[in-house]
Formats: C-alpha cells, sequence, structure tokens
C-alpha cells in the first residue's frame, strides 16, 4: 500500500545509532522536501551509510523517528519499499547479465510490468549515454557506467524517495556530470533524493545539505546559507611555489587555517584586513606572487574551518 503524498517526503527526528562505546549517529534531525537534493556531507566515518542504512530499513535505529512519505518506517518498513530506492556504495548489479537483463530483473523484482517502465529506461540511458551499450554485459562496463547502471535499475519501479550513498565514489568526471544531470532531471519530476558524499565540491551541487563530523550534524543549511557561517574571511593566494605560501603563513598571526586549491592556497584568516600584512609578509620572504584576493568560502573551506575549531577528541 503506497503511501498518501506528504509535503514533506523524509522526517528523520532524534535518530541515534550507537556500536557499543562508539557513538555512529547522535541526535539526527532533518527533513527533504520533494523535488529537493539533500546532502549527506562529510568524512568517512562521519555516520552516512548508517544514517541511510536506517532510513533503508537495513538497519535498526537505537532511538528517534523515521517517517518517509506520511509511512512511519520503523513501525511499518514493507510498505515505504514501493516508492523508495536505497542504491547503497556496492550496488548488486549482475555482471554476466547485459545492462538490458540487470534493468529487466530489477523491473520484475518490483513487479513492473514492461509497458510501464520501457519508454522510462529508454529516457534513462539516453541521458546516461548508454544507450548504446544495452547488450554489454554489466561486468564488461567501466566503474562510472556501472554506477549509472545502478542508478537506473534504482529508478526502474519510479520510486518517490531515492537514497544514494556515495554513489560517485571513483567515478570519472565526464560520468559524474552525467549521473548529476539524471538526478536533476528527478527533481524536475518532484522525486526527494538524499545522497551521501565525501566530495565536498559535490555540496555545491546540493538544493539543502547537512555537514556531518563523528555522527553529529555541524550544521543543516543551502550552501549560500552554510557558507554564511564561515567565520572571518577566506582568501587566496596563487603563487609560483604554493608550498613556499604555507611555509611563510602557517604561523602568521590572524591566519587560522590554510588549504592547497590546484594552484593556490586558501588562507582562512579572522579578517580580511590581513589581506595587506600577508602580502608584506610574503614579499619580505620573497615568495612570488602572481595573484592575492579575497573570495567566497568553499563548502570545503567551510568543513575544514569548523573542523579547526572543533575540540581534539571531536576531530579524532
Amino acid at each position: 500500500m503506497m503511501g498518501t503524498p506528504a509535503a514533506t517526503m523524509i522526517e528523520v527526528r532524534g535518530l541515534v545509532k550507537r556500536f557499543g562505546a562508539l557513538k555512529a549517529v547522535e541526535d539526527l534531525n532533518f527533513t527533504v522536501q520533494p523535488g529537493e537534493i539533500f546532502g549527506l556531507v562529510g568524512p568517512d566515518g562521519s555516520g552516512k551509510t548508517t544514517t541511510l542504512r536506517m532510513l533503508a530499513s537495513v538497519m535498526c535505529p537505537d532511538a528517534g523517528s523515521i517517517v518517509i512519505d506520511g509511512v512511519d518506517v520503523l513501525a511499518q518498513p514493507e510498505q515505504t519499499k514501493r516508492h523508495v530506492s536505497y542504491m547503497p556504495q556496492r550496488f548488486g548489479l549482475y555482471e554476466d547479465l547485459t545492462v538490458q537483463e540487470n534493468i529487466r530483473f530489477y523491473a520484475d523484482l518490483f513487479e513492473v510490468p514492461q509497458s510501464n517502465w520501457k519508454a522510462r529506461v529508454d529516457k534513462l540511458l539516453a541521458a546516461a549515454d548508454m544507450a548504446a551499450f544495452r547488450k554489454r554485459l554489466a561486468g564488461q562496463l567501466s566503474g562510472g557506467m556501472k554506477q549509472k547502471l545502478g542508478l537506473i535499475c534504482s529508478l526502474v519501479h519510479t520510486p518517490r524517495v531515492l537514497l544514494l550513498d556515495e554513489p560517485t565514489t571513483g567515478v570519472d568526471p565526464v560520468s559524474r556530470r552525467e549521473f548529476w544531470q539524471i538526478l536533476y532531471s528527478l527533481r524536475s519530476e518532484g522525486v526527494a533524493i538524499l545522497i551521501s558524499t565525501a566530495y565536498l565540491d559535490e555540496a555545491e551541487r546540493c538544493d539543502r545539505l547537512t555537514l556531518l563530523h563523528a555522527g553529529s550534524m555541524m550544521y543543516c543549511d543551502t550552501p549560500a546559507g552554510l557558507k554564511a557561517h564561515m567565520p572571518g574571511a577566506m582568501l587566496e593566494i596563487v603563487a609560483v611555489d604554493p608550498r613556499q605560501v604555507l611555509g611563510v603563513l602557517r604561523a602568521l598571526p590572524g591566519v587560522q587555517g590554510l588549504l592547497m586549491v590546484g594552484v593556490g592556497v586558501h588562507v582562512h584568516v579572522d579578517a580580511p584586513q590581513r589581506l595587506a600584512q600577508i602580502g608584506a609578509a610574503l614579499a619580505a620572504a620573497g615568495v612570488a606572487v602572481r595573484s592575492m584576493a579575497q573570495v567566497e568560502p568553499s563548502i570545503e573551506d567551510l568543513f575544514v574551518a569548523l573542523l579547526d575549531q572543533a575540540p581534539a577528541e571531536e576531530r579524532g
């Protein structure tokens, strides 16, 4: 039986999961709306996979509640399966079956008539640039193509809620872009998408996200809203040798964090007025600087800054 349409597709309240003395998830609270891409962002061990497993009824929480599309997942887990799809880190593709046969297998598993899924699958294969690989064995696909096939299989029964656990880990940049294009098309269809990722650049693609660390929520907001929590200011310095910049600025007053970003260094300072002081210090040290400017912080900048401020025992 399908749940009645709900204004909030996913509602998580007070979710707790412990493994002995380890707090895998601690008092987690968030909601996901229809047509929203919501990200669980954090490093390995932050509680992302455990959270998704509890939402998918693979694991029982120690405390808290989960409501998906108006259905209490803990009380009625079977009722959610028809309109929720969970794609774990290692999706269960059958490598000795072709792309088409894998899709048909999952369609049969969810008792989807061929007349209902064929046109939709054709559209998804085209969006994933895989239409020409229908007859290729899954075992002969690249890692990125396997992940895209896993997503298509997860969508064959037209779920209202999609749970994705680090789906683009180890995937090439082109496949990652195509994967996200599919997610954007699903968002326009009103599908609620909950995705976990360790790639902080992917956080920028989410409508809202929560930063997780050691099982706890640090912040939950839009990417722009999260950046507003950034203390101080972020400077970007591009130099001939970025390592020289690190050496000079590491002990300079007002510098609260340093992060190598491409050919430059992001310098977290307590105030934007530090720019002149930093420029003078680099010039005195003979560092060849190409450019210096205040920039908008990235989600990665924010996360590193928040971890730097956390107590040592929380940082691990």
